[in-house]
């Protein structure tokens, strides 16, 4: 299989989870939005040089591909691993950027101010991580045989989400705990299954 099959083979896939097409790269900055997002989730590549419709327009300049490198090395934190592999098809250079998941999550990109945020890949889309994930990341760093304990606080959280599928505030305003109590529970039911999240209609629903 040459380059050109090879990439077409990928962007026959469309956009998903695990693949996303960037047309050129113009922001270092947005970019490590999707490497961010790539990283915190279940790893990805980018196609940089493939338009939304799949066509291969390349990468037009050296500045383009210095940018890739900033994304990932300077507006990470930490520093996201990322592998660049070249193509070229039809006198057209296509660039390939695998993120692998982190083991250091969350993988922040930094905005223009200068703040840090973390995202994760829903589908083909970059969502800003929520509150309740970034706790998940903190409990998966604890020791593995910590145990759930099924305290008053914790038995108020699944008697509200019992047939429920609620956002972070409505269980915040229903259980009258401290919000990042909450949060903190929140994460150490999903960390052992007790709870699940979905993502709907532009927010995070948590449900058993």
């Amino acid at each position: 299989m040459d380059d050109k099959q090879y990439l077409q083979t990928l962007i026959l896939e469309g956009e998903h989870q695990q693949q996303d097409f960037k047309y050129r790269v113009s922001d270092a900055q947005k970019l490590a939005k999707s490497v961010s997002a790539f990283a915190n989730t279940n790893g990805g590549r980018l196609l940089i040089g493939v338009r939304d419709d799949g066509n291969m327009s390349g990468v037009r300049s050296e500045e383009e591909i210095y940018m890739m490198h900033q994304a990932a090395y300077r507006y990470c934190r930490p520093e996201a691993s990322i592998q660049f592999d070249t193509y070229h098809v039809d006198r057209r250079t296509i660039v390939v950027a695998t993120v692998p998941p982190s083991d250091r999550r969350p993988i922040c990109a930094l905005n223009e101010e200068g703040h840090q945020r973390a995202y994760i890949r829903i589908a083909d889309e970059n969502i800003v991580a929520s509150p309740v994930h970034l706790a998940i990341w903190r409990e998966s760093q604890k020791l593995q045989g910590t145990m759930l304990t099924y305290t008053d606080s914790v038995q108020t959280i699944l008697d509200i989400l019992q047939d429920q599928h609620l956002p972070l505030n409505h269980i915040v305003r229903l259980s009258r705990l401290p919000r990042p109590k909450v949060v903190t529970l929140l994460a150490r039911l999903i960390r052992f299954n007790v709870v699940q999240w979905e993502y709907t209609n532009q927010q995070f629903l948590f449900y058993q």
